[in-house]
Protein backbone atom coordinates (compact mmCIF):
# COMPACT_ATOMS: atom_id res chain seq x y z
CA UNK A 1 0.00 0.00 0.00
CA UNK A 2 1.07 3.59 -0.64
CA UNK A 3 2.05 5.73 2.38
CA UNK A 4 -0.08 8.61 1.26
CA UNK A 5 -3.97 8.36 1.80
CA UNK A 6 -6.18 9.75 -0.72
CA UNK A 7 -10.68 10.40 -0.08
CA UNK A 8 -12.17 7.70 -2.44
CA UNK A 9 -14.87 10.75 -3.35
CA UNK A 10 -12.08 11.96 -5.78
CA UNK A 11 -12.18 10.46 -9.05
CA UNK A 12 -9.20 8.75 -10.21
CA UNK A 13 -6.79 11.58 -12.10
CA UNK A 14 -5.13 8.43 -14.04
CA UNK A 15 -7.94 5.39 -15.79
CA UNK A 16 -8.19 2.26 -17.48
CA UNK A 17 -6.55 0.73 -15.13
CA UNK A 18 -2.53 1.45 -15.60
CA UNK A 19 0.39 -0.18 -14.30
CA UNK A 20 4.20 1.36 -14.88
CA UNK A 21 4.65 -0.48 -17.80
CA UNK A 22 1.91 0.99 -19.68
CA UNK A 23 2.22 4.78 -18.57
CA UNK A 24 5.83 4.11 -20.07
CA UNK A 25 4.40 2.53 -23.33
CA UNK A 26 1.51 4.65 -23.49
CA UNK A 27 3.11 7.97 -23.43
CA UNK A 28 6.53 6.98 -25.25
CA UNK A 29 4.56 5.58 -28.33
CA UNK A 30 4.33 9.14 -30.03
CA UNK A 31 8.25 10.07 -29.66
CA UNK A 32 8.96 6.39 -31.27
CA UNK A 33 6.29 6.17 -33.96
CA UNK A 34 6.56 7.93 -37.46
CA UNK A 35 4.45 11.38 -37.50
CA UNK A 36 0.91 11.14 -38.71
CA UNK A 37 -0.47 12.49 -41.96
CA UNK A 38 -2.23 15.12 -39.50
CA UNK A 39 1.05 15.76 -37.46
CA UNK A 40 2.51 17.07 -41.23
CA UNK A 41 -0.46 19.45 -42.26
CA UNK A 42 -0.75 20.63 -39.02
CA UNK A 43 3.56 21.24 -38.98
CA UNK A 44 3.34 22.89 -42.98
CA UNK A 45 0.57 24.92 -42.02
CA UNK A 46 2.35 26.68 -38.70
CA UNK A 47 5.95 27.06 -41.03
CA UNK A 48 3.73 28.77 -43.53
CA UNK A 49 2.45 30.78 -41.33
CA UNK A 50 5.70 31.16 -39.79
CA UNK A 51 7.54 32.43 -43.25
CA UNK A 52 4.83 35.01 -43.67
CA UNK A 53 5.89 36.32 -40.26
CA UNK A 54 9.45 36.79 -40.86
CA UNK A 55 8.73 38.29 -44.21
CA UNK A 56 6.30 40.97 -42.68
CA UNK A 57 9.13 41.70 -40.31
CA UNK A 58 11.33 41.91 -42.95
CA UNK A 59 9.10 44.86 -44.31
CA UNK A 60 8.67 46.59 -41.13
CA UNK A 61 12.75 46.26 -40.38
CA UNK A 62 14.07 46.95 -43.93
CA UNK A 63 11.31 50.13 -44.80
CA UNK A 64 10.55 51.54 -41.33
CA UNK A 65 7.69 51.61 -38.62
CA UNK A 66 5.67 53.14 -41.48
CA UNK A 67 4.57 49.87 -42.51
CA UNK A 68 2.61 49.52 -39.41
CA UNK A 69 -0.60 52.11 -39.30
CA UNK A 70 0.61 53.59 -36.14
CA UNK A 71 0.40 56.98 -35.46
CA UNK A 72 0.85 60.60 -33.89
CA UNK A 73 -1.55 59.21 -31.51
CA UNK A 74 -2.14 55.65 -31.48
CA UNK A 75 2.03 54.71 -31.20
CA UNK A 76 0.92 51.25 -29.63
CA UNK A 77 -1.19 49.36 -30.80
CA UNK A 78 -1.02 45.82 -32.38
CA UNK A 79 2.30 45.22 -31.31
CA UNK A 80 2.13 46.21 -27.49
CA UNK A 81 -1.55 44.43 -27.39
CA UNK A 82 0.00 41.37 -28.80
CA UNK A 83 2.81 41.42 -26.34
CA UNK A 84 0.56 41.67 -23.24
CA UNK A 85 -1.65 38.75 -24.94
CA UNK A 86 1.39 36.76 -25.47
CA UNK A 87 3.36 37.06 -21.68
CA UNK A 88 -0.51 36.36 -20.40
CA UNK A 89 -0.93 33.46 -22.12
CA UNK A 90 2.55 31.89 -20.77
CA UNK A 91 1.30 32.23 -17.27
CA UNK A 92 -0.58 29.52 -16.85
CA UNK A 93 2.28 26.96 -16.98
CA UNK A 94 4.34 28.43 -14.18
CA UNK A 95 1.48 28.38 -11.82
CA UNK A 96 0.16 24.99 -12.91
CA UNK A 97 4.31 23.79 -12.14
CA UNK A 98 5.30 26.09 -9.34
CA UNK A 99 2.18 27.13 -6.84
CA UNK A 100 0.37 23.78 -7.98
CA UNK A 101 3.59 21.93 -7.02
CA UNK A 102 3.86 23.70 -3.64
CA UNK A 103 0.49 23.00 -2.73
CA UNK A 104 0.60 19.12 -3.68
CA UNK A 105 -2.29 18.92 -6.15
CA UNK A 106 -1.89 16.13 -7.89
CA UNK A 107 -3.96 16.81 -11.08
CA UNK A 108 -1.18 18.86 -11.87
CA UNK A 109 0.56 15.96 -13.29
CA UNK A 110 -1.18 15.20 -16.22
CA UNK A 111 -1.52 18.71 -17.77
CA UNK A 112 2.11 20.72 -16.49
CA UNK A 113 4.38 19.33 -18.90
CA UNK A 114 3.00 20.72 -22.28
CA UNK A 115 2.05 24.13 -20.00
CA UNK A 116 5.47 24.97 -19.02
CA UNK A 117 6.82 23.99 -22.84
CA UNK A 118 3.58 26.69 -23.74
CA UNK A 119 5.22 29.27 -21.33
CA UNK A 120 8.28 28.95 -22.88
CA UNK A 121 6.99 29.47 -26.60
CA UNK A 122 4.97 31.75 -25.42
CA UNK A 123 7.59 34.07 -24.04
CA UNK A 124 9.48 33.84 -27.13
CA UNK A 125 6.85 35.54 -29.32
CA UNK A 126 5.94 37.94 -26.86
CA UNK A 127 9.67 39.07 -26.49
CA UNK A 128 9.46 39.74 -30.22
CA UNK A 129 7.30 42.58 -30.27
CA UNK A 130 9.09 45.52 -28.24
CA UNK A 131 12.34 44.35 -29.80
CA UNK A 132 10.48 45.12 -33.64
CA UNK A 133 8.82 47.80 -32.13
CA UNK A 134 12.09 50.04 -31.35
CA UNK A 135 12.00 50.49 -35.81
CA UNK A 136 16.36 50.32 -35.23
CA UNK A 137 16.39 47.18 -34.37
CA UNK A 138 20.27 46.67 -34.46
CA UNK A 139 19.98 49.48 -31.73
CA UNK A 140 18.43 46.75 -28.97
CA UNK A 141 21.30 46.43 -26.96
CA UNK A 142 20.65 50.02 -25.91
CA UNK A 143 18.15 48.86 -23.18
CA UNK A 144 20.75 46.34 -21.08
CA UNK A 145 22.80 48.22 -18.83
CA UNK A 146 26.59 47.62 -19.41
CA UNK A 147 29.31 49.88 -19.67
CA UNK A 148 29.57 51.70 -22.67
CA UNK A 149 31.44 54.36 -24.75
CA UNK A 150 28.32 56.58 -24.83
CA UNK A 151 29.07 59.06 -22.20
CA UNK A 152 25.42 60.01 -19.99
CA UNK A 153 23.40 58.03 -22.50
CA UNK A 154 22.50 55.50 -20.09
CA UNK A 155 19.61 53.15 -19.31
CA UNK A 156 16.67 55.04 -17.43
CA UNK A 157 16.45 52.32 -14.51
CA UNK A 158 12.68 54.49 -13.16
CA UNK A 159 11.33 52.78 -16.47
CA UNK A 160 8.88 50.12 -16.40
CA UNK A 161 9.68 49.87 -19.94
CA UNK A 162 13.47 48.56 -18.56
CA UNK A 163 11.82 46.32 -15.76
CA UNK A 164 10.21 44.61 -18.95
CA UNK A 165 13.13 43.58 -19.44
CA UNK A 166 14.46 42.37 -16.80
CA UNK A 167 11.44 40.41 -15.67
CA UNK A 168 10.89 38.73 -18.91
CA UNK A 169 14.44 37.76 -18.99
CA UNK A 170 14.01 36.37 -15.51
CA UNK A 171 11.07 34.58 -16.43
CA UNK A 172 12.10 32.96 -19.77
CA UNK A 173 14.97 31.55 -18.12
CA UNK A 174 13.42 30.27 -14.87
CA UNK A 175 10.91 28.68 -16.74
CA UNK A 176 13.20 27.22 -18.84
CA UNK A 177 15.05 25.62 -16.34
CA UNK A 178 12.55 24.26 -14.39
CA UNK A 179 10.85 22.76 -17.68
CA UNK A 180 13.95 21.37 -18.60
CA UNK A 181 14.75 20.04 -14.70
CA UNK A 182 11.57 17.82 -15.19
CA UNK A 183 12.43 16.03 -18.65
CA UNK A 184 15.37 14.71 -17.96
CA UNK A 185 14.60 11.69 -16.25
CA UNK A 186 11.93 11.09 -19.04
CA UNK A 187 14.52 11.60 -21.73
CA UNK A 188 16.71 8.96 -19.67
CA UNK A 189 13.29 6.92 -19.87
CA UNK A 190 13.47 6.91 -23.87
CA UNK A 191 17.20 6.75 -23.97
CA UNK A 192 16.97 3.38 -22.79
CA UNK A 193 14.15 2.37 -24.75
CA UNK A 194 15.84 3.66 -28.43
CA UNK A 195 16.22 1.66 -31.17
CA UNK A 196 18.95 3.57 -33.31
CA UNK A 197 22.76 4.74 -32.01
CA UNK A 198 21.61 7.84 -32.94
CA UNK A 199 18.61 8.11 -30.85
CA UNK A 200 20.80 6.69 -28.51
CA UNK A 201 23.29 9.60 -28.26
CA UNK A 202 20.78 12.43 -28.47
CA UNK A 203 18.76 11.78 -25.90
CA UNK A 204 21.93 10.39 -23.88
CA UNK A 205 22.81 13.77 -24.35
CA UNK A 206 20.05 15.70 -23.38
CA UNK A 207 19.52 13.29 -20.19
CA UNK A 208 23.05 14.22 -18.72
CA UNK A 209 23.84 11.07 -17.79
CA UNK A 210 20.86 10.28 -15.32
CA UNK A 211 20.46 6.81 -13.75
CA UNK A 212 17.79 6.81 -11.64
CA UNK A 213 19.80 7.04 -8.69
CA UNK A 214 18.71 7.88 -5.06
CA UNK A 215 21.14 10.39 -5.06
CA UNK A 216 19.79 11.55 -8.72
CA UNK A 217 16.05 11.50 -7.37
CA UNK A 218 16.86 13.53 -4.17
CA UNK A 219 18.49 16.38 -6.11
CA UNK A 220 16.09 16.43 -8.26
CA UNK A 221 13.19 17.06 -6.06
CA UNK A 222 15.46 19.59 -4.01
CA UNK A 223 16.33 21.17 -7.63
CA UNK A 224 12.00 20.98 -8.33
CA UNK A 225 11.14 22.69 -4.86
CA UNK A 226 13.97 25.35 -5.27
CA UNK A 227 12.48 26.46 -8.49
CA UNK A 228 9.17 26.60 -7.95
CA UNK A 229 9.97 28.73 -4.96
CA UNK A 230 11.63 30.98 -7.29
CA UNK A 231 8.88 30.90 -10.10
CA UNK A 232 6.18 31.80 -7.62
CA UNK A 233 6.83 35.37 -6.76
CA UNK A 234 7.42 35.69 -10.91
CA UNK A 235 4.21 34.31 -11.55
CA UNK A 236 2.87 37.48 -9.35
CA UNK A 237 5.71 39.99 -10.81
CA UNK A 238 6.19 39.74 -14.71
CA UNK A 239 2.39 40.66 -15.23
CA UNK A 240 2.56 43.08 -12.74
CA UNK A 241 5.52 44.79 -14.15
CA UNK A 242 4.02 44.83 -17.32
CA UNK A 243 0.97 46.26 -16.09
CA UNK A 244 2.96 48.98 -14.70
CA UNK A 245 4.06 50.04 -18.85
CA UNK A 246 0.19 51.42 -18.14
CA UNK A 247 -0.23 51.96 -14.20
CA UNK A 248 2.63 54.58 -14.42
CA UNK A 249 1.57 56.76 -17.01
CA UNK A 250 -0.91 60.11 -16.31
CA UNK A 251 -3.35 58.50 -19.67
CA UNK A 252 -7.00 58.63 -18.70
CA UNK A 253 -7.65 54.76 -18.70
CA UNK A 254 -3.93 53.87 -17.70
CA UNK A 255 -3.38 55.91 -14.38
CA UNK A 256 -5.00 53.03 -12.09
CA UNK A 257 -3.84 51.08 -9.45
CA UNK A 258 -5.89 47.82 -9.79
CA UNK A 259 -3.84 47.11 -12.85
CA UNK A 260 -1.42 44.99 -11.07
CA UNK A 261 -3.97 42.44 -9.91
CA UNK A 262 -6.09 42.67 -12.79
CA UNK A 263 -3.52 41.86 -14.77
CA UNK A 264 -2.24 38.94 -13.15
CA UNK A 265 -6.05 37.22 -13.11
CA UNK A 266 -6.46 37.83 -16.33
CA UNK A 267 -2.85 36.29 -17.59
CA UNK A 268 -4.05 33.61 -15.18
CA UNK A 269 -7.46 33.90 -17.10
CA UNK A 270 -6.04 33.57 -20.71
CA UNK A 271 -3.43 30.53 -19.87
CA UNK A 272 -5.81 28.40 -18.32
CA UNK A 273 -7.62 29.27 -21.41
CA UNK A 274 -4.75 28.46 -24.26
CA UNK A 275 -3.35 25.31 -22.09
CA UNK A 276 -7.15 23.70 -22.48
CA UNK A 277 -7.03 24.06 -26.35
CA UNK A 278 -4.07 23.08 -26.41
CA UNK A 279 -4.71 19.50 -23.99
CA UNK A 280 -8.08 18.88 -25.60
CA UNK A 281 -5.97 18.73 -28.92
CA UNK A 282 -3.37 16.74 -27.52
CA UNK A 283 -5.44 14.24 -25.99
CA UNK A 284 -7.42 13.39 -29.18
CA UNK A 285 -4.20 13.35 -31.42
CA UNK A 286 -2.38 11.12 -29.33
CA UNK A 287 -5.08 8.67 -27.42
CA UNK A 288 -4.17 10.22 -24.03
CA UNK A 289 -7.71 10.32 -22.86
CA UNK A 290 -6.71 8.15 -19.63
CA UNK A 291 -3.90 10.86 -18.51
CA UNK A 292 -5.70 13.91 -18.97
CA UNK A 293 -9.25 12.73 -17.91
CA UNK A 294 -12.57 14.98 -17.92
CA UNK A 295 -11.17 15.82 -13.99
CA UNK A 296 -8.16 17.91 -15.59
CA UNK A 297 -10.47 19.51 -17.43
CA UNK A 298 -13.09 20.27 -14.86
CA UNK A 299 -10.17 21.60 -12.29
CA UNK A 300 -8.94 24.15 -15.30
CA UNK A 301 -12.49 25.17 -15.99
CA UNK A 302 -13.10 25.82 -12.13
CA UNK A 303 -9.78 28.22 -12.24
CA UNK A 304 -11.39 29.99 -15.29
CA UNK A 305 -14.99 31.05 -14.36
CA UNK A 306 -12.46 32.00 -10.74
CA UNK A 307 -10.05 34.14 -12.37
CA UNK A 308 -13.40 35.03 -15.13
CA UNK A 309 -14.67 36.42 -12.50
CA UNK A 310 -11.95 38.17 -11.27
CA UNK A 311 -11.90 39.65 -14.13
CA UNK A 312 -15.42 40.98 -14.56
CA UNK A 313 -15.18 42.63 -11.12
CA UNK A 314 -12.13 44.57 -12.19
CA UNK A 315 -13.96 45.99 -15.32
CA UNK A 316 -16.79 46.83 -13.27
CA UNK A 317 -14.45 49.16 -10.70
CA UNK A 318 -12.77 50.58 -13.37
CA UNK A 319 -16.48 52.04 -14.77
CA UNK A 320 -17.70 53.14 -10.97
CA UNK A 321 -14.14 54.76 -10.48
CA UNK A 322 -14.44 56.62 -14.08
CA UNK A 323 -17.82 57.82 -12.39
CA UNK A 324 -16.93 58.67 -8.53
CA UNK A 325 -13.61 60.03 -9.48
CA UNK A 326 -15.30 63.02 -11.23
CA UNK A 327 -12.68 63.60 -13.23
CA UNK A 328 -14.03 64.27 -17.25
CA UNK A 329 -11.09 62.85 -18.72
CA UNK A 330 -11.14 59.55 -16.82
CA UNK A 331 -15.07 59.26 -17.30
CA UNK A 332 -14.62 60.03 -20.60
CA UNK A 333 -12.51 57.38 -21.62
CA UNK A 334 -14.54 55.05 -19.47
CA UNK A 335 -18.03 56.06 -20.07
CA UNK A 336 -18.05 57.53 -24.23
CA UNK A 337 -14.54 55.84 -25.39
CA UNK A 338 -14.95 52.72 -23.90
CA UNK A 339 -18.61 51.79 -22.44
CA UNK A 340 -20.99 53.63 -25.26
CA UNK A 341 -21.41 50.79 -28.09
CA UNK A 342 -21.66 53.69 -30.30
CA UNK A 343 -18.58 55.23 -30.28
CA UNK A 344 -15.83 54.10 -32.59
CA UNK A 345 -14.02 51.22 -30.65
CA UNK A 346 -17.59 50.79 -28.66
CA UNK A 347 -17.62 47.31 -30.20
CA UNK A 348 -14.34 46.15 -29.08
CA UNK A 349 -15.30 46.72 -25.21
CA UNK A 350 -18.44 44.99 -25.73
CA UNK A 351 -17.03 42.11 -27.08
CA UNK A 352 -14.53 42.07 -24.83
CA UNK A 353 -17.27 41.83 -21.81
CA UNK A 354 -19.03 39.16 -23.69
CA UNK A 355 -16.04 37.07 -23.65
CA UNK A 356 -14.48 37.59 -20.77
CA UNK A 357 -16.78 38.04 -18.34
CA UNK A 358 -20.73 36.44 -19.55
CA UNK A 359 -19.31 33.46 -21.29
CA UNK A 360 -17.36 31.52 -18.86
CA UNK A 361 -20.35 31.72 -16.08
CA UNK A 362 -21.61 28.71 -18.09
CA UNK A 363 -18.89 26.96 -16.23
CA UNK A 364 -20.67 27.03 -12.79
CA UNK A 365 -22.83 23.93 -14.13
CA UNK A 366 -20.65 21.05 -13.50
CA UNK A 367 -22.76 18.98 -17.17
CA UNK A 368 -21.15 22.31 -18.88
CA UNK A 369 -17.34 22.40 -17.11
CA UNK A 370 -17.21 18.36 -18.24
CA UNK A 371 -18.24 18.92 -21.55
CA UNK A 372 -15.37 18.85 -24.32
CA UNK A 373 -16.74 20.48 -27.13
CA UNK A 374 -18.41 23.44 -24.51
CA UNK A 375 -14.72 23.67 -23.02
CA UNK A 376 -12.55 23.48 -25.98
CA UNK A 377 -15.56 26.53 -27.80
CA UNK A 378 -15.00 28.71 -24.61
CA UNK A 379 -11.23 28.36 -24.13
CA UNK A 380 -10.86 29.97 -27.67
CA UNK A 381 -13.81 32.88 -26.96
CA UNK A 382 -12.09 33.38 -23.91
CA UNK A 383 -8.81 34.18 -25.83
CA UNK A 384 -10.07 36.09 -28.33
CA UNK A 385 -11.49 38.27 -25.29
CA UNK A 386 -8.10 38.51 -23.36
CA UNK A 387 -6.94 39.88 -27.04
CA UNK A 388 -10.00 42.27 -26.81
CA UNK A 389 -9.05 43.43 -23.67
CA UNK A 390 -5.58 44.83 -23.98
CA UNK A 391 -6.69 46.30 -27.67
CA UNK A 392 -9.67 47.97 -25.46
CA UNK A 393 -7.05 49.22 -23.07
CA UNK A 394 -4.43 50.54 -25.29
CA UNK A 395 -6.16 51.87 -28.37
CA UNK A 396 -9.41 53.51 -26.89
CA UNK A 397 -7.01 55.44 -23.81
CA UNK A 398 -4.72 56.95 -26.96
CA UNK A 399 -7.16 57.24 -30.44
CA UNK A 400 -8.58 60.31 -28.72
CA UNK A 401 -6.27 62.80 -26.84
CA UNK A 402 -6.25 66.16 -25.87
CA UNK A 403 -6.03 67.57 -29.42
CA UNK A 404 -9.49 67.55 -30.90
CA UNK A 405 -7.68 67.58 -33.87
CA UNK A 406 -6.65 64.31 -34.08
CA UNK A 407 -9.33 62.86 -33.58
CA UNK A 408 -10.23 62.27 -37.02
CA UNK A 409 -7.74 59.17 -37.48
CA UNK A 410 -9.17 55.76 -37.15
CA UNK A 411 -6.44 53.54 -36.13
CA UNK A 412 -6.32 49.55 -38.15
CA UNK A 413 -3.76 47.33 -38.56
CA UNK A 414 -1.88 47.35 -41.85
CA UNK A 415 -1.66 44.08 -43.50
CA UNK A 416 2.54 43.82 -42.36
CA UNK A 417 0.92 43.81 -38.63
CA UNK A 418 -1.53 41.03 -38.68
CA UNK A 419 1.32 39.46 -40.71
CA UNK A 420 3.55 39.69 -37.61
CA UNK A 421 1.02 38.48 -35.09
CA UNK A 422 0.75 35.68 -37.08
CA UNK A 423 4.09 34.92 -37.61
CA UNK A 424 4.19 34.59 -33.98
CA UNK A 425 1.42 31.71 -34.16
CA UNK A 426 3.39 30.35 -36.90
CA UNK A 427 6.39 30.22 -34.50
CA UNK A 428 4.56 29.03 -31.43
CA UNK A 429 2.93 25.68 -33.01
CA UNK A 430 6.36 25.24 -34.87
CA UNK A 431 7.97 24.81 -31.79
CA UNK A 432 4.69 22.92 -30.33
CA UNK A 433 4.78 20.47 -32.79
CA UNK A 434 8.47 19.68 -32.38
CA UNK A 435 8.28 19.54 -28.69
CA UNK A 436 4.83 17.07 -29.21
CA UNK A 437 6.63 14.89 -31.72
CA UNK A 438 10.08 14.42 -29.84
CA UNK A 439 9.60 15.44 -25.97
CA UNK A 440 7.46 13.23 -23.95
CA UNK A 441 3.95 15.44 -23.67
CA UNK A 442 3.39 14.40 -20.46
CA UNK A 443 5.62 13.98 -17.28
CA UNK A 444 5.92 9.89 -16.97
CA UNK A 445 7.61 9.95 -13.54
CA UNK A 446 5.37 12.70 -12.12
CA UNK A 447 1.91 10.27 -13.14
CA UNK A 448 4.28 7.37 -11.68
CA UNK A 449 4.15 9.28 -8.67
CA UNK A 450 1.05 9.74 -8.33
CA UNK A 451 -0.45 6.81 -9.74
CA UNK A 452 -0.78 4.69 -6.63
CA UNK A 453 -3.27 7.21 -4.76
CA UNK A 454 -4.70 8.41 -7.85
CA UNK A 455 -4.79 5.50 -10.48
CA UNK A 456 -8.36 4.24 -10.90
CA UNK A 457 -7.18 0.28 -10.00
CA UNK A 458 -5.74 1.18 -7.07
CA UNK A 459 -8.02 3.66 -5.75
CA UNK A 460 -10.74 0.56 -6.37
CA UNK A 461 -8.22 -1.59 -3.85
CA UNK A 462 -8.10 0.94 -1.28
CA UNK A 463 -11.93 0.98 -1.37
CA UNK A 464 -12.35 -2.80 -1.31
CA UNK A 465 -9.68 -2.41 2.38
CA UNK A 466 -12.20 0.50 3.46
CA UNK A 467 -15.06 -1.30 3.89
CA UNK A 468 -13.52 -4.09 5.36
CA UNK A 469 -13.86 -5.17 8.98
CA UNK A 470 -11.33 -4.66 11.38
CA UNK A 471 -10.85 -8.20 12.01
CA UNK A 472 -10.67 -9.41 7.87
CA UNK A 473 -8.35 -6.23 7.35
CA UNK A 474 -6.29 -7.79 9.93
CA UNK A 475 -6.40 -11.26 9.22
CA UNK A 476 -5.25 -9.91 5.55
CA UNK A 477 -2.50 -7.74 6.14
CA UNK A 478 -0.95 -9.10 9.71
CA UNK A 479 0.81 -11.59 7.78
Amino acid sequence: MHLKYESQLREPLVTGNKDYHQVTEDICRPIEAKPTKLWYVGFFIAVCLLMFGVYSVYREVTYGIGQWNLNKTVGWGWDITNFVWWVGIGHAGTLISAILLLFRQGWRTGVNRAAEAMTIFAVMCAGQFPIFHMGRVWMAFFVLPYPNTRGPLWTNFNSPLLWDVFAISTYFTVSLLFWYSGLIPDFATVRDRAKTKLRKLLYGVASFGWTGSTKHWQRHESLSLVLAGLSTPLVLSVHTIVSFDFATSVIPGWHTTIFPPYFVAGAVFSGFAMVQTLMLMLRKIFVLEDYITLGHIEAMNKVIVLTGSIVGCAYLTELFMGWYSQNKYEGYTFWYSRANLFSPYGWSYWGMMACNVISPQIFWSKKMRRNLFVTFFMSIIVNIGMWFERFVIIVTSLYRDYLPSSWSVYYSPSTWEMGFYAGTFGLFFTCFFLFAKYFPVIAIAEIKYVLKTTGDNYKAEVTKEETMEVDEFVHEYAH
